[in-house]
């Protein structure tokens, strides 16, 4: 398939999946007025922001053919210790705090970076090894103790409630990381090799591509991503827990695959990933407004997700029956 159809038929997917939550957010809005407000609109958009975050690295990876299970347990470790630190220094400055999450995010990522990259480890056992690791080491760093709001400075708070030009900076910083991730995969040669390993990694290692050092560096950005993730997502709840973001890592992925994100590598665009987790926000967001059941909650987003990914597989298989029908001609 050539990369203009191919672009033709990602920007089609695209605007279905738009006009599919144009019509949603329409219909929510006749049962209940109040989901379009300013004041709503923004708590889906700073409810949905670490969810974004995080889909930007778990996109990286997948476009290279891994996986991360380990996304919940580094949010709930990186967050631990950076509030305990907090707890211990409560002068520390915001962004002193965010630097030390992040960098634990990376330091785990750069653990299953080496696993899958040096020692070929499959990444669902890499990831899923260390999910149960960090997620112990959580509990082993806390005592099993929680870290409260009253133990944590309102200068760290505010990371998550503070507002930058009147806008939550969770949203602001959200913005940042994809504007840095577009630059990084439209505009570096790094970034494009990413995508080169992913569509063909046979091919790309023996046009001499490091394709182990490529895989290295997205996991490294995925647990950095957590690491930064697991910063907000103390600050915006106030408290640090070992039980912090369990499972949070398929809602990642479906996000993911929501956007048009293939996990067998190769595909996925920044427009798609940020419509899938706008979605993602707008069904949490519209289904309690609507007094959906919770467990009817979970069965419409799974539906949603297996139609997306049902979708997904019917354009990939349609656009290569239509390019491989040219060939043939």
């Amino acid at each position: 398939m050539n990369k203009g159809r191919f672009v033709l038929t990602e920007n089609m997917r695209e605007l279905g999946l738009f006009l599919f939550m144009v019509l949603l957010a329409i219909t929510v809005q006749m049962r209940n007025p109040a989901f379009l407000t300013l004041r709503n609109i923004n708590a889906l958009l700073t409810n949905t922001a670490i969810l974004g975050i995080l889909a930007v690295g778990m996109m990286l990876v997948l476009v290279t053919r891994g996986i991360d299970l380990s996304v919940g347990s580094t949010i709930a470790f990186s967050g631990m210790v950076t509030a305990l630190t907090v707890a211990q220094n409560p002068t520390m400055s915001p962004i002193a705090a965010i630097a030390l999450g992040t960098v634990i995010g990376a330091a785990v990522g750069m653990v299953i970076g080496v696993l899958v990259a040096r020692y070929d480890v499959l990444p669902i056992i890499a990831t899923l090894g260390m999910m149960n690791v960090v997620r112990g080491l959580t509990y082993v760093v806390s005592g099993g103790r929680w870290v409260s709001s009253y133990q944590m400075s309102d200068a760290f708070k505010g990371i998550a409630t503070g507002r930058t030009l009147g806008v939550n900076n969770l949203i602001v910083i959200a913005v940042i990381v994809y504007l840095v991730a577009g630059w990084f995969i439209n505009h570096t040669r790094t970034g494009r090799q990413i995508y080169a390993v992913g569509s063909n990694p046979d091919a790309a290692e023996v046009s001499g591509l490091p394709r182990r050092r490529l895989v290295f560096l997205v996991y490294t950005i995925m647990g950095g991503l957590a690491g930064l993730a697991g910063v907000l997502w103390v600050a915006k709840f106030a408290s640090a827990q070992g039980d912090t973001a369990v499972a949070y890592e398929l809602q990642v992925i479906a996000a993911c695959i929501l956007g048009g994100v293939s996990i067998t590598g190769g595909v996925g665009r920044l427009t798609g990933l940020i419509l899938g987790t706008v979605m993602f926000g707008i069904l949490a967001n519209a289904l309690p407004l609507i007094n959906v059941s919770p467990f009817w909650q979970m069965a419409i987003q799974g539906v949603v997700v297996l139609a997306a990914v049902l979708t997904n597989v019917m354009v990939r298989r349609n656009s290569e029956r239509n390019a491989l029908r040219r060939r043939t001609i």
